[in-house]
């Protein structure tokens, strides 16, 4: 438990301090904001600060902090070390900045930033990713909360071949196609606040249990194969590094998120509240990947639920154990919460980006449905393979596991360049750090994976270092030819 505690303390602690650091590097002040030079009414729409740090944590907090704990934790009880020191200098830094730079240039989306930022073949390459992303996320963030109600709340089988899973993904459906297709004010804005309260019910209560009902939880310095599950042999045979990194996505780092705080950028009255909006929920959402992660930990110590079994009836068996059969309910509705407050805007990323990128009209709601609705035909296609292909599901989640945290990269090379052209490149290395980490983490993965190139780890280990010093290498080298370009304008 002592570990867990230490965790905590690193995570809100450095937040405090690292927080101000890169709100202090951005320099935000009092121009007005794109919620007001650009107000119509749907996208463009003021709302008050603690509106937008609660949509922003519904949309970034998908299932990601608490299926990828689940499953990460069994690298053993040095979780819960890397997901704070993660969360700070890489995934809350990286909501920060992206949110923060799109603010700042007129509520603009990912796309738009990633063309200002870079060039014409990395723009097309980063849409095309993004699309494919933000497609695979509407189809994860549908199945997932979908089968926790059918097996938790409502207690079906969560079959493919009974009706009532289908009813409920195509009840998820059809709210996802409203939130998408109507403005934020007039349903997200008005419905977060509830599916707020409900997540925070799950998570503080789940937290509170853990010390209530006294979770054994190991710590760094115990044998880590004294437990009931050898988290130590697991560590040693599983490459933590990538396979962690991957596994643990959402509460360490999100690729996505940039999707979504660039929504956000557009309802923001202030340019000060971005540290709260921003940088402060992506620590909350850490928060609930260590409570995850030290739920599972100790039903898996107690022997109530096997280490092996599925990530969603580990969160059922988690729920049920801590706050019994009224509050596991409640606690689960939170859970479904968290994926289908990020689908829905998901899938509104999706339209915006492809509404930009081919300058689609978006005034009325039929022209947004036109849209909305070739997309959400590729998404039901998606659903349903996952659903009826017997390892539908684990493939589609690596892809999106793998493709989430690259698309982070793309990310890190536009705020690298940010800091270049806006005399803060001496501060690019905030940005570098975790961006070479994460080339590393990524270009390792997708070369040894079964669903990548298959590569023995003896070659995958050095193509991923290749990669790490030519990602770092031509983003200086392209950063200072921006910034000298400026200069002599």
């Amino acid at each position: 438990m002592a570990t867990f505690i230490i965790g905590l303390v690193i995570l809100f602690g450095g937040a405090a301090i690292y927080g101000k650091f890169c709100e202090k590097v951005f320099g935000p002040d009092d121009r007005e904001t794109p919620a007001y030079s650009k107000q119509d009414g749907v996208d463009y729409v003021p709302m008050r600060c603690w509106k937008n740090a609660l949509i922003n944590l519904l949309n970034i907090a998908g299932t990601g902090p608490i299926f990828g704990p689940i499953q990460g934790i069994l690298f053993g009880p040095i979780a819960f070390i890397t997901i704070p020191i993660g969360n700070i200098i890489g995934g809350a830094m990286h909501d920060y900045f992206c949110g923060m730079i799109c603010l700042r240039d007129g509520g603009s989306q990912m796309s738009a930033m990633i063309r200002k930022y870079s060039n014409k073949g990395i723009f097309t390459i980063y849409n095309i990713f993004v699309c494919v992303l933000l497609l695979l996320v509407g189809a994860v963030f549908i199945y997932t909360p979908g089968d926790i109600a059918a097996t938790g709340i409502f207690g079906f089988d969560g079959a493919a071949t009974s009706v009532s899973t289908w009813v409920i993904y195509g009840c998820i459906f059809a709210y996802y196609l409203v939130a998408t297709v109507f403005p934020i004010d007039a349903i997200i804005g008005k419905i977060y606040p509830i599916f707020g309260a409900i997540l925070m019910f799950s998570a503080i209560g789940v937290f509170i249990g853990l010390f209530i009902k006294g979770y054994p939880l190991l710590d760094i310095w115990d044998d880590w194969n004294g437990a009931i599950f050898a988290y130590g042999d697991y560590f040693g045979e599983n490459h933590f590094i990538p396979i962690f990194f991957v596994t643990v996505a959402c509460g360490i780092l999100s690729g996505f998120h940039s999707t979504q705080t660039a929504i956000i950028s557009r309802t923001m009255k202030s340019e000060r509240q971005g540290r709260m909006t921003f940088y402060n929920m992506m620590v909350l959402e850490g928060f609930i990947a260590m409570v995850w992660a030290a739920a599972a930990m100790g039903i898996f110590n107690l022997g109530a639920q096997e280490a092996t079994a599925s990530a969603t009836s580990t969160v059922i068996a988690v729920c049920r154990d801590i706050l019994g059969p009224v509050g596991s309910i409640i606690a689960l509705a939170g859970v479904v919460v968290l994926p289908v407050t990020s689908g829905d805007t998901a899938l509104r990323g999706l339209r915006l980006t492809l509404s930009e990128t081919f300058h689609l009209d978006q005034s009325t709601n039929a022209k947004r449905l036109s849209l909305a609705v070739p997309v959400f035909a590729l998404v039901a296609v998606i659903l349903v393979f996952a659903k009826v292909n017997p390892n539908g599901f684990n493939i589609l989640w690596r892809y999106f596991a793998w493709s989430n945290q690259t698309l982070s990269l793309f990310a890190f090379l536009a705020i690298s360049v940010w800091m270049f052209e806006n005399g803060k490149g001496k501060f690019a290395w905030i940005p570098l750090i975790p961006g070479a980490f994460y080339t590393f983490i990524c270009s390792t993965y997708i070369s040894n994976a079964a669903i990548g190139f298959n590569l023995p780890w003896g070659i995958a280990y050095p193509v991923g270092a290749v990669c790490v010093v030519a990602y770092v290498g031509i983003i200086v080298w392209y950063g200072k030819k921006r910034c000298n370009r400026l200069i002599h304008k």
